[in-house]
């Protein structure tokens, strides 16, 4: 099958290569020096799930039409890379793997001849260098299908994938995105101190206030009217259970992720996205958050205080000390 994959960072590269090892015929989209060293030595995958080097077609945007595509970039360029590439994506299936929340259905809107299928990748992935993409975390990804989503279509498209990547099926797939949310929440802290998530959630301090964000997000989902996915460990009732615990006893919740983590240092996308000199999508991930709580009439000042912080780390390109972080965050 004639595969494409818009983005190819850590999981579009990694959905890429896994494509290309299962023997799909495979294009990706990239920019820059990931670009350049696609095009001149492959796409190296390492790490959880083998080894593997994928010799994909690279191109700046699609040339050709395929058969099913990968939506992979970040949340803040996917609106750009759609217009780009919609030529080639009518009548499309579109697998829209992305953080935050509403991606998938935005897609869906703006392309509205292309049936769209939402996905997240609950594995861990790092691109810390051109052409090399490394599984840190094994893991699944979800797919749901859309309300606009031919049944036909969904099914076919959860097979394909399925032959390639570790596959799931949820039928709440907002709800699939807020659980994702409350992982992802382990990114800021690493893209605001330079350190790696593990490292982050051992330091006292840095804890706490991974802890107090974990718990405003929960509150804010139950008065938005969220029901949580069952994730990685996640549900909807240890959550709530989360968000009523003294702040002590609910840092349980960020020791228990860490620990599923394993040994590897694992720096979050985030950080991953500072160190290339990009802008990240914490506006998608903390700012999700703070934007939710704003439709229900509400505040979130936690995630608003993370959502600025790393802006400014952003700005500067300094990093944080721990302290610097605990005295900027509403405690």
């Amino acid at each position: 099958m004639r595969i494409a994959v818009i983005g190819a960072g850590a999981i579009g590269g990694a959905t890429a290569a896994l494509a290309d090892r299962a023997g799909h015929s495979v294009a990706v989209t990239a920019r820059g020096a990931q670009l350049d060293a696609i095009r001149t030595a492959g796409l190296q995958l390492t790490g959880a799930w083998g080894d593997h080097l994928a010799r994909p077609r690279a191109t700046a945007a699609l040339e050709e039409k395929p058969e099913l595509a990968f939506l992979s970039v970040k949340a803040q360029d996917a609106t750009a890379a759609l217009a780009e590439n919609a030529a080639f994506l009518a009548g499309v299936p579109l697998v829209v793997v992305q953080n935050g929340l509403g991606g998938a259905e935005e897609a869906s809107r703006l392309l509205q001849d292309t049936p769209v299928i939402g996905a997240l990748a609950l594995y861990a992935a790092s691109f810390l260098e051109p052409g090399r993409i490394t599984i840190t975390t094994g893991g699944a990804t979800y797919l749901g299908r859309l309300d606009s989503t031919p049944p036909d279509v969904f099914t076919d498209t959860v097979r394909t994938v399925g032959a390639f990547l570790d596959t799931r099926v949820t039928e709440n797939f907002t709800g699939a995105q807020w659980t994702k949310l409350m992982v992802n929440h382990v990114n800021a802290l690493p893209a605001i101190t330079g350190l790696s998530v593990q490292e982050t959630i051992a330091h006292p301090g840095l804890r706490r206030v991974l802890t107090a964000s974990m718990q405003e997000t929960i509150r804010i989902a139950r008065a938005s009217g969220v029901r949580f996915e069952s994730l990685l460990g996640l549900d909807d009732r240890l959550l709530g259970a989360v968000a009523r615990l003294p702040r002590g006893v609910a840092q349980l919740l960020p020791r228990l992720m860490g620990k599923r983590m394993g040994a590897v240092p694992n720096p979050g996308s985030t950080l991953q996205s500072i160190r290339r000199g990009q802008l990240t999508e914490i506006d998608h991930l903390n700012g999700a958050v703070v934007a939710a709580a704003a439709a229900v009439g509400r505040e979130a000042p936690v995630n608003a205080a993370l959502v600025d912080l790393v802006h400014r780390v952003e700005r500067t390109s300094t990093f944080l000390t721990p302290a610097e972080v605990e005295a900027a965050v509403p405690r």
